[in-house]
């Protein structure tokens, strides 16, 4: 089946433009033309490549632990591409050596049985510094040790896309060093260390920080931190925004001093693309009210949020929609080197297409 669709608008994974055609046959993008040939099919809003979220604690009812197998990850993956995402990294949370064993066990074979939307695995812990745990099981962190680097480098060869988010107070440059070299996408995140560790850490091999502002150091004229580390630097970071982990004035300060080095993440857990109001996490009760996820002490745990509205909280904080589309597209896709693959419209790639209205809201994948 061949289908020549008209949109309003068309984000090709950098830039917003008008009066161009795409056309799909079957599951690919044949062609993207400035032709509007007779008969196109009209859609009224913004035809836009699937999101990219790389971290994904969950959906669907499920959360990425010590249960995970290959079928979980592909109803996690599922739930999110009926919330827009293309692609996922399924993310596993501070753990026991042995979940984290088996979770990239689970990610291997669920890659290899070819499950939609599956780009690799984020893990964010253990190796974290207690001082900045958020919602992260304090008896479980621990420092980086050699059976662990050496998981870890495996998995990274193994895998196509591997994150792991650490705390260099728990790694040490020459670990993380290690790390870069075996193929991880190391991240930066839950750490109280200074301006001067965060940048020798990114000068060991470390590129990105994990969900920017949370769970580490802030800034202070005096003493930078890992948030003055990354604002006054290159790496890139994820942010988490709902207007309620990072407050607007601050994204628009992030988004004013790093240009392209920034894209969203969800940090969604369970109940993303579900009505629950409550799971359990290593034991402890997560509540959801009024769009936040917390702890029964009011700490926050993961994210109540869809990228489209991410995308529309960094707009009003300052973003034009073209930066939006592209922090949950082209940039994140880039940055994990699945660009060839995800985060643009063009001929010869999969129709991994959605459609948003004019102010960013999803309505939902296009069926192909």
């Amino acid at each position: 089946m061949t289908r020549v669709l008209a949109p309003d608008l068309l984000f090709d994974g950098t830039r917003l433009h008008q009066d161009m055609t795409v056309t799909v046959q079957g599951d690919r993008i044949t062609a993207v033309t400035r032709d509007r040939p007779a008969g196109a099919e009209a859609i009224d809003g913004i035809l836009a490549p699937g999101f990219v979220d790389l971290q994904v604690n969950g959906g669907g009812g499920l959360m990425v632990g010590a249960d995970t197998d290959a079928a979980a990850l592909a109803h996690i993956c599922a739930a999110h591409r009926g919330l827009g995402c293309a692609g996922i990294l399924p993310t596993l949370i501070t753990d026991r050596p042995e979940v984290t064993a088996r979770v990239i066990d689970a990610t291997i074979q669920a890659l290899r049985a070819g499950t939609p939307g599956l780009l690799g695995l984020h893990l964010e812990g253990p190796h974290l510094d207690p001082r900045r745990a958020g919602a992260h099981d304090l008896t479980l962190i621990r420092p980086l040790r050699d059976d662990d680097l050496t998981l870890l480098c495996a998995a990274a060869r193994d895998l196509p896309v591997l994150m792991v988010t650490l705390a260099p107070e728990a790694a040490t440059p020459d670990q993380i060093t290690q790390l870069a070299d075996a193929g991880a996408l190391v991240s930066l995140g839950h750490s109280d260390c200074s301006l001067e560790t965060a940048r020798a850490a990114f000068a060991a091999g470390a590129r990105v920080a994990t969900h920017l502002f949370n769970a580490m150091s802030q800034m202070a004229h005096r003493a930078p931190g890992l948030v003055g580390a990354v604002l006054s630097g290159d790496a890139q970071a994820g942010l988490i925004a709902d207007g309620i982990h990072v407050d607007p004035a601050a994204l628009a300060v992030a988004l004013r001093a790093r240009g392209s080095g920034l894209f969203l993440v969800s940090d969604c857990m369970a109940v993303a693309g579900s009505d629950m109001d409550r799971f359990d996490l290593h034991g402890r009760r997560i509540l959801r009210r009024d769009g936040r996820l917390t702890l029964p002490d009011g700490t926050l745990a993961g994210a109540d949020l869809r990228l489209d509205r991410a995308m529309r909280t960094v707009v009003a904080a300052g973003a034009d929609p073209a930066r939006a589309l592209a922090m949950t597209t082209g940039i994140p896709a880039a940055l994990i080197g699945a660009d060839d693959r995800f985060g643009h419209v063009a001929a010869g790639r999969r129709a991994d297409l959605i459609v948003l209205d004019h102010d960013l809201t999803l309505r939902g994948p296009l069926a192909v």
